[in-house]
């Protein structure tokens, strides 16, 4: 058995390609964690459309990579020890498959096994505006015990770039499954 915690990121086709390969980059200089990585079809042409990365690219960042359509996959079943798993982006697609119980694929199987193991599911929804399927979607999600984390900038920690947005952001999700990388926090005005 690994000593390294385990995290399941799942990419899917919502804008927002960035957050995942950034939080694949960092994660790769923590050394007790390893990571599981899945990539939805939509997710793997978003990931090319926004950054010019091959799948290739993206699977070279993962310590371990499944195919999306793997529902026999050893993350599909609770026994396979997690420390949870973030779906980064993640659509509104995958959102209402995860709501509704549709485990149609290995993302949504994870999440699933995810949530009836009451491991930390976190899924940084992308979509502007919000319609009232998506609002009670991330209710029902929110209710199972998943934690819906829309990547908003944050501004207090007065960003330069967009990079520094995105290690912001990055940086808050991972410590929600106590998981420390450098970037800005909020100390309080002096």
């Amino acid at each position: 058995m690994t000593s390294k915690r385990r995290l399941v990121v799942g990419v899917t086709g919502a804008t927002g390609a960035i957050y995942a390969v950034r939080m694949l980059q960092v994660l790769r200089d923590v050394a007790d964690v390893e990571t599981h990585l899945v990539v939805s079809p939509p997710g793997v042409l978003n990931i090319k459309y926004e950054l010019q990365l091959t799948r290739q690219d993206i699977h070279a960042l993962a310590d371990k990579v499944y195919s999306f359509r793997d529902i026999g996959a050893t993350l599909s079943s609770g026994g396979f020890a997690t420390a949870g798993m973030v779906v980064v982006p993640c659509s509104m697609r995958t959102l209402a498959a995860v709501a509704h119980g549709f485990s149609d694929n290995l993302i949504t199987r994870a999440a699933d096994v995810t949530l009836k193991e009451r491991r930390r599911l976190v899924m940084m929804v992308r979509e502007t505006p919000l319609n009232l399927a998506h609002l009670r979607n991330m209710t029902a999600v929110t209710e199972m015990g998943g934690i819906i984390f829309p990547p908003l900038p944050a501004f207090y920690h007065h960003p330069k770039t967009l990079d520094d947005m995105v290690d912001h952001t990055v940086a808050r999700v991972l410590e929600l499954f106590d998981i420390e990388v450098p970037g800005p926090r909020w100390n309080g005005i002096d």
